[in-house]
């Protein structure tokens, strides 16, 4: 009779692994693929901070994994050009591999092209900061930003930085047009990661997520950031992969204008989609 066993990666991640007569290439091949996780995890880890970059004890704490075993994951990482390490601050970032690698794999994803001119737009008829927003698992990943002429801007987001579904209007608008069963995994899954980011919470994104479905947009206010405020609409339709989402101080998004601003969203997604469906 097989025998299950469970065991914790770290913090968050539950593997259940089953004893059976496997042979040893199988144990191997199951080996490997942790490793493999373990790998991209350390990435989505660096890559979370963005332009900040991390320093090992950060990313050991982050990760749950040992200090020991961080430090011989990043050093190979390192040396294979992956991540990149400043000599003076000691901290990681993505490294020169990842860039290059990139750029081959760009043309294939290339919505944040198809969405630069519907960005530009809305910054200049807004005068906010305009941000995209596409889904990559159970995050939502900023892949292009344009600023408008407004002088206080809202930059809560650099281009790459990722955070959780639910985390940004943006993220929070995916959610809002993904399946209810499917949106509500998501937070569950999330959800011990959201007390890191302000006053989100489980419950606060599910009350979140009914409001923004009945007015058709999401909507947060100093929720993340202090006297910011922020409105995102996802597309397509069909299958909610980015969103829109428009990022201010408080006071430019009142009641009144929040209505205009998703109307200006509206009229740039219906485009971005036609444009896509061809």
């Amino acid at each position: 009779m097989d025998k299950n066993y469970i065991s914790f990666m770290n913090k968050n991640t539950l593997v259940v692994t089953t004893e059976t007569n496997e042979s040893p290439h199988s144990e191997k091949s199951k080996t490997g693929t942790q490793s493999i996780e373990r790998v991209v995890q350390m990435l989505r880890i660096v890559a979370s901070r963005g332009k900040a970059g991390m320093r090992i004890g950060e990313i050991a704490t982050t990760s749950g994994l040992p200090h020991s075993t961080c430090f011989r994951m990043l050093h190979r990482l390192e040396y294979e050009g992956l991540l990149d390490r400043d000599a003076h601050t000691r901290k990681y970032f993505l490294g020169p591999l990842l860039y290059e690698l990139g750029l081959l794999a760009r043309p294939r994803y290339r919505l944040s092209e198809l969405c630069d001119g519907a960005l530009q737009k809305l910054a200049e008829v807004t005068q906010d900061t305009i941000y995209l927003s596409e889904r990559s698992g159970l995050e939502a990943v900023c892949t292009l930003r344009a600023l408008g002429d407004y002088p206080i801007k809202s930059l809560a987001l650099d281009v790459g930085i990722r955070r959780p579904l639910g985390v940004g209007a943006g993220g929070l608008a995916i959610l809002c047009a993904l399946p209810p069963d499917e949106a509500e995994s998501i937070i569950e899954a999330n959800a011990p990661k959201y007390e890191k980011y302000g006053f989100v919470s489980a419950d606060y994104l599910r009350e979140a997520i009914k409001v923004g479905r009945n007015q058709g947009y999401a909507f947060l206010d100093s929720v993340v950031t202090p006297g910011t405020a922020a409105i995102g609409i996802a597309f397509p339709p069909e299958n909610p992969i980015a969103a829109l989402s428009v990022a201010a101080i408080s006071g430019r998004l009142d009641s009144l204008r929040r209505d205009e601003v998703a109307r200006l969203l509206r009229q740039q997604i219906r485009i971005i989609c036609g444009t896509m469906s061809r």
